[in-house]
């Protein structure tokens, strides 16, 4: 069976290249090749050892005759608060699919902000899909909202939990912030006190962005600091996976370091963020952020609930088994 998955893959955005990881595995493991959409297809080759295609080419309809079905997700594709190009696109690629008369599954997605008139565009694409699993609950009850079936509809997980973390030695008294472009400038500015707070009481800090020609701008504010820059999930997992405590103002900054056990607090640009943290019962802040508050997380490492991250992690494994079945039993070793 081949699936052509279809995200925000190929932009060198090591949150998305995370879930696209994760998929990859878990298709596999079912017997699912995938084939990407991509917008460096052979970045995405390298990067991940599967075929990959352009996201914006005339062939995109061979592709899609050519495979069994599309697969949407993960992420927050399916919104057009920022404009309605994305929504477009990404809809538009379900209803080519349904034209084509492939099956079409919507995994691990964050719906909205949708206007109405999004709504309306959206809702016939989802009912159509054999499966709609979205990761959190008012992506749950806008579904619901907009009309699919409640045997179609299942509330999942970000794919991207089930990374494995790595084997790592951890840096207690190490943090790791995580900055973002195009948030407002004065919530990157007061991580940048949390920063200077933290390293006056001897603690060790990273700043990490996630998206390479997106992210710099941000990091620019933190010049006297270590900072690294990385669209390779498995290199930003590593790091995270060496940190005492984590300070994200990136969703994915906050699931990876759930994948490596490392506690974590969140900075609320987006529902998402909010919705990750509630669910995981982590702390989070709305911005611009208290330094102070901020500050005390991280010397208390006040983070997710055990329980809550297992539930998480199985919601994930459970969304992709309503897509495409459980996969076999793995056979024992030797």
């Amino acid at each position: 069976m081949v699936v052509t998955l279809s995200g925000y893959y190929g932009f060198r955005n090591a949150g998305d290249e995370a879930i696209l990881m994760a998929l990859i595995r878990e298709a596999r493991r079912r017997g699912v090749e995938p084939v990407v959409l991509s917008a460096d297809p052979q970045g995405t080759e390298s990067l991940h050892g599967t075929e990959a295609v352009p996201r914006m080419s005339l062939a995109l309809a061979r592709t899609l005759q050519q495979s069994d079905g599309l697969l949407s997700g993960g992420g927050g594709l399916l919104q057009n608060k920022t404009s309605g190009k994305s929504l477009a696109y990404y809809l538009g690629l379900l209803y080519l699919a349904q034209s084509l008369r492939k099956p079409t599954w919507i995994l691990g997605q964050s719906l909205g902000p949708l206007s109405p008139g999004g709504m309306r565009l959206a809702a016939p694409a989802l009912k159509r899909s054999r499966a709609v699993v979205v990761r959190d609950q008012e992506s749950l009850k806008l579904a619901r909202r907009m009309g699919v079936a409640p045997n179609r509809l299942r509330l999942g997980a970000d794919a991207a939990l089930l990374l494995e973390p790595p084997h790592v030695s951890r840096e207690e008294r190490l943090v790791v912030l995580v900055p973002r472009a195009r948030v407002p400038l004065e919530a990157n500015r007061r991580m940048r006190e949390v920063a200077e707070r933290l390293q006056a009481l001897g603690y060790e800090l990273l700043v990490l962005g996630f998206q390479p020609n997106f992210d710099e701008p941000a990091l620019e504010l933190f010049n006297g600091f270590n900072r690294e820059i990385s669209g390779d999930p498995r290199r930003v997992l590593y790091l995270i996976a060496q940190a005492g405590y984590v300070l994200s103002l990136r969703l994915h900054g906050l699931i990876l370091a759930a994948v490596a056990g490392t506690p974590f607090a969140g900075g609320s640009y987006d529902p998402k963020v909010k919705a990750f943290c509630t669910e995981s019962g982590a702390p989070y802040w709305e911005l611009p952020g208290d330094p102070e508050a901020m500050v005390q997380m991280a010397l208390h490492r006040a983070g997710p609930k055990k329980s809550a991250l297992r539930d998480l992690k199985i919601r994930a494994a459970e969304g992709i088994n309503h897509v495409w079945g459980k996969p076999p039993p793995r056979q024992p070793s030797g």
